[in-house]
């Protein structure tokens, strides 16, 4: 079983930067594909950003493609999602997501329903 907490949300206006931090309980963090998903206000949850479980392959939603970064840190049990340059339509509640893939560790994942383990959620907010 993994347990996922998000933090790092909040209110900033366009232009601005926040650090999304996404901490794992459990011993198997490192073997664990991670993604982060946003769902917006009367919209379906999108996939925004995923990560292999060595860290050495990412993924990007287009919408955010050269503006936010994902990364981790398998010794703090820590997923990242640096958020940069954000507009007023990144305003969502951002969720964190994690499946254990022992056999690969190149695999990284963009639906929903190829992940088990859910946070959440944090809300950012950007003002215009």
């Amino acid at each position: 079983q993994v347990q996922l907490v998000e933090s790092g949300g909040g209110l900033v206006q366009a232009g601005g930067s926040l650090r999304l931090s996404c901490a794992a309980s459990g011993r198997t963090f490192s073997s664990a594909a991670m993604g982060w998903f946003r769902q917006a206000p009367g919209k379906e949850r999108e996939f925004v950003a995923a990560i292999s479980r060595s860290g050495g392959s990412t993924y990007y939603a287009d919408s955010v493609k050269g503006r936010f970064t994902i990364s981790r840190d398998n010794a703090k049990n820590t997923v990242y999602l640096q958020m940069n340059s954000l507009k007023p339509e990144d305003t969502a509640v951002h969720y964190c997501a994690g499946v254990v893939r022992t056999y690969c560790s190149v695999c990284l994942y963009y639906r929903m329903g190829e992940y088990d383990y859910w946070g959440q959620g944090t809300q950012v907010t950007v003002s215009s």
